[in-house]
């Protein structure tokens, strides 16, 4: 008789294909053990297939919803949910993705997913209060350079070869999904504004301030990277557009 875990093991092998050792523990009554984890399968695979389909809509519009589902397979098999909550679940699809063979010919691919997996993400980041161009004004004087900051924590700050904000943009409703890939990269910031998510592309000055305080830091150093980029970078108007956006929170 195996234990509580090696059982837990078992079934969980067989759930994702593998139900030599569970099956024994399976009682037939007239349907065989094989038949009755093959059922519980199957509602785990669609299960997890429809969180990803659900997460990644523009990804199923660009590989067809039936080579989405043959990825989902192997991706759920090869890493299955390490939580009980559905909508945490495909953080690394993207990852998956771009090292599916399946889709070598489409390179582009995972940042469009990760493009995805930042919105979701931003959807359902906790909130916080964001910082005020009001309330930085209130700071002690001469404090300001030295103000620890960080990004809200729905923003996601995204670099792509690809402008996958035009792909994107392609895949909605009423768009014609013409994009042209030979446009160049891009830097987006993907935050969540009220009850929507959104995006923009930003300029690299931009994008060094917001990328240098993601971990948390002074200002002054975010500053600093947007020079280093930009030297004619207008940085009282970057730091007014991040304040505007809310995506700054004091630490």
């Amino acid at each position: 008789m195996p234990s509580l875990r090696e059982l837990q093991h078992d079934v969980r092998a067989a759930l994702l294909g593998d139900d030599a050792c569970a099956a024994r523990e399976v009682v037939a009554d007239g349907v065989a053990p094989e038949a009755r984890l093959a059922v519980y399968r199957h509602h785990v695979l669609t299960s997890l297939t429809t969180a990803l389909e659900t997460t990644f809509p523009v990804v199923v519009r660009l590989v067809d919803p039936r080579f989405f589902r043959f990825a989902c397979d192997r991706y759920v098999r090869a890493e299955p949910p390490a939580g009980p909550c559905l909508f945490e679940y495909g953080a690394t699809f993207p990852d998956f993705l771009a090292a599916f063979e399946p889709c070598r010919h489409l390179p582009w691919l995972p940042d469009v997913a990760r493009l995805e997996w930042a919105m979701h993400a931003a959807l359902h980041a906790p909130d916080a209060e964001p910082l005020t161009a009001e309330a930085l004004r209130a700071r002690p004087s001469g404090t300001l350079e030295t103000a620890s900051l960080a990004l809200h924590p729905s923003v996601t700050l995204l670099e792509s070869a690809w402008p996958v904000d035009a792909v994107w943009r392609a895949q909605q409703d009423e768009a014609d999904g013409v994009v042209n890939l030979d446009a160049g990269g891009v830097r987006l910031c993907v935050w969540r504004q009220g009850d929507d998510v959104v995006f923009r592309a930003l300029t690299p000055a931009a994008f060094a301030i917001r990328r240098a305080l993601a971990p948390g830091g002074p200002l002054a150093a975010a500053l600093e990277a947007a020079l280093a980029l930009e030297p004619a970078a207008d940085l009282a108007v970057l730091v007014r557009e991040a304040l505007d956006e809310a995506v700054l929170q004091c630490r």
